[in-house]
């Protein structure tokens, strides 16, 4: 096993940052391109600011998005959602769609996904690459700085207070549809593909690469990789992530075609998009009245922050009972009574958090594991779509149930990202399609924030400190 490390001590014995922001330099680049991140739930949006979310992919949507020449472009897939099947299928329809629509614009894909390592790799980029017209290799760069993802000498690591814990031993690592053991990203290259991609020929550009060589030295490896590799991009601050996305785009200039699976923090490096300040609540103009919590995520750190957010004045707690979900007879009489709670608590100007019950309800295998997920996320989907009282802003917590919500719940097709409430926090606008025109949706991820943050949130919403 790898050891845990000290956050502080083993960031304090790196190398010093590059010292010049790579930002400027991506904006100005000739090659620069429109970044079409894949997002395989809506929680990818939650580093980038003033940039556009479609939830639909036909050619024609996406053409009209790309001719405005944004810096970057997410398409919300949800694909995470999906058996495997389901997950490439989707993704080889997007890649055709964007064939279609990027003709004459210059584009760069990421498959963007976990931080934490869950999600259909190397299936998706498999697809896709298939789709794109393959590429001379995949680039992993699954670091989320304000989550506290660190990659470190090819170990990729989850940051808990001041302790750097390898990815392979945390929660994230027994999740039942996309668990994992190596933490050492060139080992889980290899046991993910099944050893087709041994880890030995695994490639690395390495944080002494990055600080020490800067961009220069990243686009050397980059175009030196033999056709059809990976390569693992360590990072431990923003600034790494933007070296190596300099670096990438000037292997790309010369000549290199690179594929990205990524976390969140490597789109706005690679789109140039400089970071903002938190929204503050007077940039969201909000209406009077109760915000909907709806929380899905049965991720411990989600459980123990709805724990923290029932203790605050003014917040009604409905409680969904996943047996009762499950059974086709006791199903519509808990949904029907939770809307019927619901509509009354918003309508006197309450919080509301709808929940799932915690005990985690597993299948038998992968597949039927998120069978069940979809069951559960279809009714807290129907929930938002029958309660008739708006709204003063809506909060998911989880990325299935964000991306459903959104999709399927308030049948947003096109939605503008505001910026972030917390950070790794982001917020939407929707559209004027949605079931509430201009709703201000807040996505929270399952594994971002600590103990209070979504309490923190909702305060935040109203106005207090």
């Amino acid at each position: 096993m790898t050891p845990t490390r000290s956050t502080s001590e083993t960031l304090a014995a790196l190398p010093p940052e590059w010292p010049d922001d790579p930002l400027p330099a991506v904006r100005a680049h000739p090659g620069r391109r429109t970044v079409v991140a894949l997002d395989d739930d809506p929680t990818g949006t939650q580093t980038v600011h003033g940039v556009p979310v479609l939830t639909r992919w036909e050619p024609s949507a996406l053409r009209a998005e790309l001719e405005r020449r944004p810096s970057a472009l997410y398409v919300l897939t949800n694909s995470r959602s999906l058996p495997t099947a389901a997950a490439v299928a989707l993704a080889e329809e997007v890649g055709r769609s964007l064939v279609l629509a990027a003709e004459g614009l210059p584009i760069a894909v990421v498959s963007r996904s976990d931080s934490t390592l869950r999600g259909h790799f190397p299936a998706e980029t498999d697809a896709l690459a298939g789709a794109l017209g393959g590429f001379d290799a995949t680039v992993l760069a699954p670091a989320f700085i304000p989550g506290g993802r660190y990659t470190i000498g090819d170990i990729h690591y989850a940051a808990e207070g001041d302790a750097l814990v390898p990815a392979g031993q945390t929660e994230f690592a027994r999740d039942a549809a996309f668990g994992y053991r190596a933490s050492d990203l060139r080992q889980w290259v290899e046991e993910k593909t099944g050893g087709r991609v041994p880890a030995s020929s695994v490639a690395s550009v390495g944080i002494d690469d990055i600080r020490r060589g800067g961009p220069a030295r990243v686009a050397t490896i980059l175009q030196g990789l033999p056709r059809g590799a990976v390569c693992v991009v360590n990072a431990a601050s923003d600034r790494d992530l933007a070296v190596a996305a300099l670096g990438a785009l000037e292997a790309e200039a010369g000549g290199r075609r690179l594929l990205y699976r990524t976390a969140a923090s490597f789109v706005p490096a690679l789109a140039g998009i400089a970071p903002r300040p938190l929204l503050g609540l007077e940039e969201l103009n909000l209406p009077p009245g109760g915000g909907l919590i709806v929380v899905g995520s049965y991720v411990p750190k989600s459980s123990g922050q709805l724990t923290e957010l029932l203790t605050l004045p003014g917040v009604v707690g409905i409680e969904l009972d996943v047996a009762a979900l499950l059974d086709p007879v006791a199903r519509a009489g808990a949904i029907a009574r939770a809307v019927g709670q619901a509509e009354e608590s918003l309508a006197r100007g309450a919080d509301v958090a709808v929940y799932t019950s915690r005990a985690l309800v597993t299948g038998a295998d992968a597949a039927g594991s998120l069978a069940i997920g979809r069951r559960v996320s279809e009714a807290l989907v129907e929930l938002v779509r029958r309660v008739a009282v708006r709204p003063r802003y809506l909060l998911a917590k989880g990325g299935i149930t964000s991306s459903d919500v959104a999709t399927e719940g308030l049948g947003v097709r096109r939605a503008e990202v505001l910026g972030q409430l917390l950070p790794g926090v982001p917020v939407w606008r929707s559209g004027p399609e949605s079931l509430h025109p201009d709703l201000v949706y807040v996505v929270f991820p399952g594994n971002v924030g600590g103990p209070r943050a979504v309490a923190d949130a909702v305060l935040g919403l109203r106005g207090a400190p």
